[in-house]
């Protein structure tokens, strides 16, 4: 049984940080994340015997953080985080001040992109995350989700004609010409 949590606790500890970073992606809020990635570890610990011996528990962890995310925003509903207030002052402050160049682009850019993730739905957003952040193939994407590859298709279609719409400067900053349906 000691072998059994050391092998958690190193699991927890080496994988935790890519976990988190898909957490964030997918939730958009550092809090968030870190509640995604505490309830997709007891649910790992509470299976680790069998995912142990298994040698997935990293398929186990990704499927469950990818789960209970899209069970969370089934639930809450909430709505996309508008751009502006005190966060949006401070980046006009940072990009003011000296040394400003080529980081505040940079800074633009991901404000724009997390701004146009949040007004996805919650699988486009999914699959977006799995699709191009983690660079899945869409078998490996449909697998995760649960669904066809067709939907895996379809989601991907929708949610980048999507992104077009709400966030045209992204495609022109990358030199790519976007077309408004």
């Amino acid at each position: 049984m000691t072998g059994d949590r050391e092998g958690f606790e190193a699991f927890a500890r080496t994988r935790s940080g890519a976990l988190l970073r898909s957490a964030y992606l997918l939730t958009g809020d550092h809090g968030l994340a870190e509640d995604l990635l505490q309830e997709t570890l007891v649910r790992v610990a509470q299976h680790w015997a069998r995912l142990d011996l298994d040698g997935s528990p990293e398929a186990y962890a990704r499927q469950v953080l990818y789960s209970r995310a899209v069970d969370s925003w089934r639930w809450r509903r909430r709505r996309p985080p508008e751009v502006g207030g005190a966060a949006w002052d401070a980046l006009a402050e940072r990009r003011a001040g000296p040394g400003g160049g080529d980081e505040t682009g940079d800074i633009d850019r991901r404000v724009v992109l997390r701004a146009a993730l949040a007004r996805l739905t919650p699988r486009q957003r999914a699959v977006l995350v799995l699709r191009f952040f983690e660079d899945r193939s869409e078998s490996q994407t449909a697998a995760v989700l649960g669904c066809s590859v067709g939907t895996v298709k379809s989601q991907t279609r929708h949610a980048v004609d999507r992104l077009r719409v709400l966030a045209p400067e992204l495609a022109e900053t990358f030199g790519q010409e976007v077309t408004t349906p």
